[in-house]
């Protein structure tokens, strides 16, 4: 068997295992929340300091946070325009909006983390910070204009400067500039604590999936723009700024990735439509536990 299948494989595996504890009630869509924020808060950041330790540093790297904002810029400009011509409720357009500008970075690590190893971890960590960025900021101020609750009025600023991924890379970088060795005991303590990120993350997103039978004309719409779309703004990008190697793989692919799991956030805390945004996350999960892989073998 083809190495990288057998690589992808156990991602896959642990997805489906996800919706068979949930099939058997042994765990809940409500389990899903905390295992991302153990993954999130203790076990990613662990395994990016690790990962960044481990690997040259290049200057193109500097330019795969600015990919990410860009992709959700124009990702905001397709979609504006696709949306208002497909004449959608207030509420479906904002969940349709903020589906297809946010990327779900995190769904990608594992994957990126399986094919390159440390390099493509500090990669796609690095474009998830661009993408967090933008959706604690312009993603979430259009969750606030297109929903209804008149409750929240403040974009999540102290939220994004809090993220323990985004200090992680802070550490990791600051440590690699410096030239310090790592101690034996901190490798040994954050290989230790990082090791969970790949199985808890696919776990996870199986407890997520959650389809529903809600505009899927529409859903598929916005699938596209994400996930197609995206691509083509990825490849475009890398070819701009004439990124190669590993760089240009993970531009490529982090563009067309499947919607977040902020859009069900957004859409549950300013009131957009909960139904549209659960159908577009599920579809788009799933079609990339076969898309994804696809596109790291083909761009690699």
């Amino acid at each position: 068997m083809n190495p990288f299948v057998e690589k992808i494989i156990p991602l896959i595996l642990a997805f489906f295992i996800g919706i068979a504890f949930k099939f058997m009630k042994l765990l809940s869509q409500e389990d899903a929340p905390v295992l991302l924020k153990v993954v999130l808060n203790v076990c990613l950041p662990c395994l990016t300091i690790n990962s960044i330790s481990n690997i040259k540093l290049q200057p193109n790297m500097a330019l795969i946070p600015l990919t990410a904002i860009i992709v959700v810029l124009l990702m905001y400009i397709i979609s504006t325009g696709i949306g208002k011509m497909l004449k959608m409720e207030k509420k479906t357009f904002g969940s349709f909006l903020v589906g297809t500008m946010i990327m779900n970075t995190a769904y990608a690590l594992p994957f990126f983390f399986a094919a390159y190893g440390d390099e493509g971890l500090a990669r796609a960590s690095l474009f998830d910070i661009g993408n967090t960025f933008m959706i604690f900021t312009f993603t979430y101020y259009n969750a606030i204009k297109y929903g209804d609750n008149n409750q929240t009025t403040k974009i999540q600023w102290k939220k994004f400067l809090r993220l323990p991924p985004l200090w992680a890379l802070v550490i990791a970088f600051a440590w690699k500039l410096f030239k310090a060795p790592m101690p034996n005991l901190a490798t040994n303590f954050l290989n230790l604590m990082g090791q969970p990120t790949v199985p808890l993350m696919m776990i996870a997103l199986g407890l997520y999936f959650d389809p529903k039978l809600c505009n899927l004309g529409k859903a598929a719409i916005a699938v596209l723009i994400r996930m197609g779309v995206g691509l083509g703004i990825g490849i475009a990008l890398s070819a701009l700024f004439g990124l190669s190697g590993i760089t240009k793989s993970v531009v490529i692919v982090c563009g067309a990735l499947p919607i977040g799991f902020n859009t069900l956030i957004f859409a549950n805390l300013e009131n957009m439509d909960r139904e549209f945004a659960a159908t577009i996350v599920s579809i788009s999960i799933f079609i990339s536990l076969f898309y994804i892989p696809w596109l790291i073998y083909i761009f690699r």
